[in-house]
């Protein structure tokens, strides 16, 4: 499975990203890796949301949208940084 494939696989759901994460581990390609973890982000964050009535459902379209573009990116071919994804990039260095 290729880079560009594993990344967009890992967007799906949390089943696709762990499946993207087991496919990943060797050889290690920079590419899934870096959707990886912004993927890892944007689920954490999206499952501390689910919690917090009103602001966080809205708050979640938000999450939303930006997993969208992560999406979009991944599709597209391009390493992009979703807004606030830098966090993600140094937070889950090690995936």
């Amino acid at each position: 499975m290729d880079a560009k494939v594993k990344a967009i696989v890992s967007h799906i759901t949390p089943v696709g990203w762990v499946i993207a994460l087991v496919l990943n581990q060797n050889p290690r390609d920079e590419y899934s890796s870096f959707y990886i973890r912004q993927t890892l982000g944007l689920y954490i964050i999206g499952f501390i949301l689910k919690f917090i009535p009103i602001v966080g459902w809205l708050l979640s379209i938000v999450l939303f949208a930006f997993w969208l573009l992560s999406l979009i990116y991944a599709i597209q071919g391009e390493a992009k940084i979703i807004p606030f994804g830098e966090y993600f990039q140094d937070w889950f260095r090690a995936l």
